[in-house]
């Protein structure tokens, strides 16, 4: 068996690359990054060496290759059980699958309004309206999992959720979001 490889571009500024690296990490796998330049013209050529999807992030473990980073989760929790990304219990499992489908699908306005950049901050940033809808729900999901389950992680134990909602923990910090005390401990917990 070789060691994984996981193509990514910039942690700092990719969403996507970051939650790829982070299920990789939770779920213990000993993997190689390839970094792939997001704006090198050379780039698309490699990706599609990489990726069929032409996307990052892309993981490559035992020959198989999965590019989209539900898959990765699903993938490593099938492959590495004990490693816990998806709780034991039939309901928070759903419920892990559930919001973080949810990221993975929405808050487009949020996506828009607040880009990912791990280096800089903006106090001030002036946020949209739609995006504040956004903020909203996502502090709503973070309420729900620490109430229901207890914390410190968003299901008692670090999950896929955790890996899907960090880069928006970051987006907060980066843009100086106010939160009320339970959106800034959700923005802890998924970034510790």
């Amino acid at each position: 068996m070789g060691r994984a490889t996981l193509a990514i571009s910039s942690k700092n500024y990719s969403s996507w690359s970051l939650r790829g690296w982070l299920l990789a990490r939770f779920a213990g796998l000993e993997f190689d990054e390839v970094m792939v330049a997001p704006d090198d013209a050379d780039a698309r050529k490699e990706l599609l060496l990489l990726s069929p999807s032409i996307l990052v992030p892309c993981l490559t473990h035992d020959g198989i290759k999965v590019w989209d980073t539900l898959a990765i989760a699903e993938y490593l929790h099938e492959t590495m059980p004990g490693a816990g990304l998806l709780p034991a219990d039939r309901a928070a499992r759903a419920h892990c699958r559930a919001i973080s489908g949810e990221m993975h699908s929405g808050f487009s306005s949020l996506r828009s309004a607040l880009p990912m950049n791990l280096k800089r901050t903006f106090p001030g940033h002036k946020v949209w309206a739609r995006a504040l809808a956004d903020i909203e729900r996502i502090t709503a999901i973070w309420r729900e999992c620490l109430a229901a389950y207890g914390g410190p992680f968003l299901f008692g134990e670090r999950s896929m959720a955790d890996a899907m909602y960090a880069p928006v923990a970051t987006r907060f910090t980066t843009y100086a979001v106010p939160l009320d005390a339970t959106g800034q401990a959700g923005v802890t917990l998924t970034w510790s």
